[in-house]
């Protein structure tokens, strides 16, 4: 089957590349994006991994206010949002659970030890976005525990140029913002420094939110700092538990602090970054009575993260470790530590004039709650033509249990500290296309998964506990093209992507499974980017997305931009057609909604 689809699909991109070719001197160059993982920095089309990007000038067309929605954008990528502005959202690629995926920001390791809930916490504004990167499937191996699925790299912009940027932002149920940023660069040093005010009185009851937000990067020779800072305070109407208690409400603060350096010593390139997470997490489930129940979770992890990159006679070297020590003081989940170190070593072979690559490679993670593993892989990848590759890897990837799948308790809850690891091995096989007028992306991959870890319970009445409950065999197909041409000299973009994911559960019947078995069976998101003045872009935004429980809904999002001068006028509409529907938990999504915003910059 893959291998008929993978000659088809030859066939198919050969016609277009045909096609394309007659067309090339009208359209704009798509420029190679070189990606940062922690192994070597390399143009996308010399990787043999399905690794899907947005930069920042695609990200300006969407009809999105936060990276959350932006998110929700990218092929097989699955955000499971309660409200508007990603009050509170769960993370998922192909499939896997919130816990199994990774995110990172420049590099830099943003999990949490407590819940995967928290990993979006410390978010930053889409103004200090360059791109994202989304590594999906067994390359995500050398990032060790917790990128079991796929990790997410968010890289920010280099500064250029001094500037200064004011806007102010009005929408739906009340959503006001405020930001200010201030960046300044001379010789050899640069800083920017920007602080975000943002409120609601929400779409619903008790979803109100009241947000700080600030951020800060500075350069100085090889030298750079990166901090974050977000505070949340929202109401979290059947946000958790279950959707009939509206009284609950939350208070998050995250904080990022990171340090980083890039070097070259004789032919080794370096880069090496020591980094502080903070988050704290109040939960009281009546927001009235704080002493009825309350919970209060502060967190740290303090690591310290080396990688260096040798291009030698027969390819590329890859080599590093991340050493991080993590503190949780929890009124709920107790006192606990941990310390864990993760080696990786990876290296690139190029053979029959540089057009097949085999990358061979290995992760080694130590636990001092558990113990050591292992991941292995490997990676091979043939370029037919300049234009054209195929790839295929396979590798296996893990995921150490967070401290509430061991330890929380409540009424309807209870951990379990005698929970195990989950293990998966995936293989995926694919292809890139990539000329001056369009990109495909086609990928097949499977995910064998062990020891799963979920909420589970026999009857609707009996708590939720947390168990190694089932092996589940994923299969699952993805499709992603851009095409891209011009009229009047100005630039027009029609992005098309498809996803299928299909489980199966063996050897286990539970009745009630809280979160990892209602992927997207099926999703397909196509956006048109039209340009007919040169100060004047909107786009439209189409998803169909259906679920494994059979849930399906239609969503259109549409954005208008205008810029004149200084001045920049946004206009940004989600839900047009005030589709009812639900991303996780039974919590109702908002109808028609928008965000107009005015920015000027000097």
């Amino acid at each position: 089957m893959i291998r008929g689809s993978l000659f088809l699909f030859t066939i198919i991109l050969f016609k277009i590349s045909l096609f394309a070719q007659q067309q090339i001197d009208s359209v704009q160059k798509i420029e190679e994006v070189v990606i940062e993982t922690r192994t070597a920095s390399l143009p996308l089309s010399t990787n043999s991994h399905s690794i899907s990007i947005i930069t920042a000038r695609e990200i300006e067309k969407l009809p999105v206010t936060s990276l959350e929605e932006v998110l929700q954008h990218i092929n097989g990528v699955d955000v499971r949002r309660r409200g508007i502005e990603g009050m509170q959202s769960d993370l998922y690629i192909r499939g896997g659970s919130f816990n199994q995926t990774l995110l990172l920001i420049d590099g830099v390791k943003v999990d949490d030890l407590q819940t995967g809930h928290h990993t979006m916490n410390a978010m930053i504004d889409l103004s200090n976005v360059e791109r994202i990167e989304v590594i999906k499937g067994a390359a995500a191996r050398v990032f060790g525990s917790n990128a079991m699925n796929g990790a997410i790299n968010i890289i920010t912009k280099d500064l250029t140029k001094d500037k200064t940027e004011l806007s102010l932002s009005a929408g739906s149920y009340d959503n006001y913002a405020a930001n200010i940023a201030y960046q300044k660069v001379v010789k050899d040093a640069s800083i920017r420094v920007q602080v975000i005010k943002q409120q609601s009185n929400g779409y619903r009851f008790n979803t109100d939110f009241d947000n700080w937000n600030s951020f800060l990067k500075a350069k100085w020779h090889t030298y750079e700092l990166l901090a974050s800072y977000s505070k949340r305070d929202f109401g979290a109407n059947g946000f958790y538990a279950s959707p009939v208690y509206k009284d609950q409400y939350e208070e998050t603060e995250t904080s990022l602090i990171a340090l980083k350096r890039k070097l070259s010593i004789a032919k080794w390139s370096i880069q090496s970054s020591l980094y502080w997470r903070w988050n704290k997490d109040l939960y009281l489930f009546l927001r009235q009575d704080p002493a009825f129940y309350r919970n209060l979770h502060i967190n740290n992890k303090v690591g310290f993260t080396i990688h260096a990159d040798l291009y030698n006679k027969i390819g590329e070297l890859s080599v590093g470790i991340d050493i991080n020590q993590g503190f949780l003081s929890s009124n709920n989940l107790g006192n606990h530590k941990r310390f864990s170190t993760t080696l990786f070593v990876e290296q690139a072979v190029h053979i029959i004039s540089n057009r097949l690559s085999v990358t061979p490679g290995v992760a080694i993670a130590y636990y001092s709650d558990y113990k050591t593993f292992v991941y292995p892989g490997i990676d091979f990848g043939y370029s037919v033509s300049d234009h054209y590759k195929l790839y295929l890897n396979t590798g296996y990837t893990s995921r150490i249990p967070t401290y509430t799948n061991l330890y929380y308790t409540s009424s309807i809850e209870k951990g379990n500290p005698d929970l195990k690891p989950e293990k998966a091995l995936t293989t995926e096989v694919g292809m890139y296309f990539n000329n001056k007028l369009l990109q495909i992306n086609v990928a097949a991959f499977t995910r064998k998964a062990t020891d799963l870890i979920d909420w589970t319970k026999e009857n609707e009445t009996d708590p939720w506990e947390a168990q190694n409950f089932s092996k589940i065999l994923t299969n699952g197909f993805e499709f992603e093209g851009k095409y891209g041409f011009k009229i009047h000299e100005l630039p027009q973009n029609i992005n098309l992507s498809y996803t299928y994911i299909y489980d199966s559960i063996k050897d286990v019947n539970i009745p009630f499974s809280r979160y990892s078995i209602n992927s997207y069976k099926h999703r397909v998101i196509g956006q048109i980017t039209t340009q007919f003045f040169s100060f004047l872009q909107q786009m439209i935004s189409y998803a169909y997305n259906e679920r494994t429980n059979g849930e399906n809904y239609h969503l259109f999002d549409a954005s208008i931009t205008t810029r004149l001068k200084n001045w920049e006028i946004s206009y940004k509409a989600n839900n047009i057609f005030s589709t009812e529907y639900t991303e996780t938990n039974l919590v109702p999504m908002p109808k028609f909604n928008f965000m107009l915003e005015v920015s000027y910059t000097f």
